[in-house]
């Protein structure tokens, strides 16, 4: 990557000697997951999007599920033992996660929360998910994303 700063999602991979492929693109700002792997060649249904949700409990989950697809908030909460999760405010995402709209990994996050990623990212040897900023898309073998996150599959997405 040359002299392209290093994200806290990077630098967490790298800690742990995980093997990925960084894709830089240009955007200027936010735009949503279809357009990011559009622009960069990910295919869609390998490329996923990072949502964080608060349970009744008030604790915060991460959900990773595929960019075209929307989070089943029932059966995410069934995923980490809530009753019921919502999205948190945007305003609330910085705060929260060190990140901000665009740019939230699933990786790097200022504490561990709970990850969740959708059951069809077990297709998949490698998934796409943002590198923690906007602009930044990271290729990451599934099961080096499963063990850094400590996360788990689960059917969270509406079919």
């Amino acid at each position: 990557m040359g002299k392209e700063a290093k994200t806290n999602a990077m630098r967490m991979l790298d800690r742990k000697k995980v093997k990925y492929e960084a894709i830089a693109y240009d955007c200027g700002e936010f735009i949503d997951g279809i357009h990011c792997a559009d622009i960069t060649g990910a295919p869609h249904d390998q490329s996923f999007k990072t949502l964080v949700m608060e349970g009744k409990s008030g604790g915060y989950y991460v959900f990773v599920v595929p960019i075209e697809k929307e989070v089943d908030r029932k059966a995410a909460a069934k995923s980490v033992g809530e009753k019921t999760v919502d999205m948190i405010h945007v305003k609330d995402l910085t705060k929260i996660t060190g990140y901000i709209r665009g740019g939230c990994s699933p990786l790097g996050m200022k504490k561990n929360y709970p990850v969740v990623f959708d059951q069809s990212a077990k297709n998949f040897d490698e998934i796409y998910v943002s590198g923690g900023r906007v602009g930044l898309t990271l290729k990451v073998p599934l099961k080096d994303l499963l063990d850094v996150t400590q996360g788990k599959l689960a059917p969270i997405t509406m079919e």
